[in-house]
């Protein structure tokens, strides 16, 4: 059982917070805090359809199954660094800091288009596309991707386009617009 404490807190999003796993530095946990634990198994699943489809893992943190912890079941994920070791930011940083859009504001545009040809290509559905679920991993001064970390998977009752390429498309489509 995994004790996650305050020292390994990395964010609260609506559902779930994050944890830098007590025993890899390099995955993380997410423990759900506000609504219904089925996001986990929901989740899960996907991720379990993903794997055998034989997806890129470029762009989307891969899922490493589901712990017991003293907090909870949680959800371990990779976690995704800065080339300096840090946690990468999310896109909301970004966006939001006038500063910071101006110095990256090609990187990102390049990297929202590389986003949508890789969600596109490897029929990645997400929940809904929010800033704040992807990250934004810098590699170097002018270089980087983005990845999502959060809000994967499909929760229409008959998820016909976890098992359909051109209703994936469609769907990914669809949200990219609003997104």
């Amino acid at each position: 059982m995994l004790d996650l404490d305050s020292a390994t807190f990395i964010g609260k999003g609506l559902h779930r917070e994050c944890f830098e796993h007590p025993d890899d530095a390099s995955l993380c946990v997410k423990i759900v805090v506000a609504g219904n634990s089925d996001e986990n198994q929901r989740e899960a699943k996907y991720y379990g359809q993903l794997a055998r489809r034989g997806i890129s893992w470029d762009m989307l943190t891969r899922f490493h199954g589901l712990v017991e912890t003293r907090r909870g079941t949680g959800a371990v994920f990779d976690l995704v660094r800065d080339m300096d070791g840090t946690v990468s930011l999310p896109l909301e940083h970004y966006l939001e800091s006038a500063e910071l859009n101006a110095q990256f504001e090609q990187q990102i545009g390049d990297a929202l288009a590389e986003l949508r040809a890789y969600l596109l290509g490897n029929r990645i559905v997400t929940m809904t596309l929010k800033p704040k679920n992807i990250v934004y991993q810098r590699w170097g001064v002018a270089a980087g991707r983005l990845v999502i970390v959060d809000n994967v998977g499909n929760a229409d009752f008959l998820p016909l386009s976890n098992y359909s390429g051109f209703l994936a498309r469609q769907k990914i489509k669809r949200k990219w617009r609003r997104f």
